[in-house]
């Protein structure tokens, strides 16, 4: 009778435990781990996945937006040097399209300003124009780059706010282990799996954060590269043309 006795105590712990685990669910569903975990969970999630659509929002666009410029840029530089009239060239529909315009503009209006009085100081000219173009090349770089900062910094953070609901999922997790008694699997299995589903929408934001950025960043420095070279040739013809004032 003893034995019947604790075996029946025994047995319905087990029991209740593996029906529990028995009727929970059979695969995953974020949907649901969203719905039943702790609102401090709930915010990280929410602002992970914010995250996530302006982060994919700024590739898209960066995407297209450079994708434009590297174009209308190499069509203006090509017809910029067959054309002779440079003024044409340089006009103000064209600066406000071209950013190769607004580079070549920038020198042009150093080279007008510096050799409207006579004498001319050619080296200072010389000069002058190199940092005028410098200063517009660096300008449209970080016009380009403007948020690809935002990338940097998600692909930093957001692992670390996924990490930060997955510990508060956990510490929720002990609290109903406390609470229930018991350190059953179908205790502490959900809670676990709501927190670590914290830490997967932090590297799901994370990742594409850190590759776009990257592969962005090299995309802004040929960028910029292109345009220092098409200003050096500009730099060389405006240079002989003082030659000749």
């Amino acid at each position: 009778m003893p034995f019947a006795f604790l075996n029946a105590a025994v047995s319905g712990p087990i029991a209740a435990n593996a029906a529990a685990i028995a009727n929970g669910p059979t695969r995953l569903d974020p949907i649901e781990l969203f719905l039943d975990s702790d609102i401090v969970v709930k915010a990280v999630i929410v602002g992970l996945v914010l995250a996530s659509v302006w982060t994919w929002t700024i590739i898209v666009s960066f995407w297209l937006k450079s994708g434009g410029l590297n174009k209308s840029s190499r069509r203006y530089e090509a017809d910029f040097w067959e054309t002779r009239d440079r003024e044409a060239a340089l006009s103000k529909k064209m600066r406000s399209q071209v950013p190769s315009a607004r580079v070549a503009g920038a020198g042009l209006d150093e080279w007008k300003r510096s050799t409207k009085n006579t004498p001319v100081d050619r080296d200072a000219t010389r000069q002058r124009i190199g940092a005028a173009m410098e200063s517009q090349i660096a300008h449209e770089a970080d016009e380009l780059a403007g948020r690809l900062n935002f990338l940097a910094t998600t692909g930093s953070v957001a692992p670390f706010v996924g990490l930060f609901g997955t510990v508060w999922g956990i510490m929720n997790s002990f609290f109903q282990i406390g609470a229930q008694q018991s350190a059953s699997l179908a205790v502490v299995a959900p809670g676990i799996a709501e927190a670590l589903f914290a830490t997967a929408i932090g590297l799901f934001a994370a990742i594409p954060a850190v590759i776009a950025y990257n592969r962005f960043s090299d995309t802004v420095n040929q960028y910029e590269a292109k345009l220092q070279r098409f200003a050096d040739k500009v730099h060389a013809g405006l240079s002989r043309e003082l030659d000749r004032v």
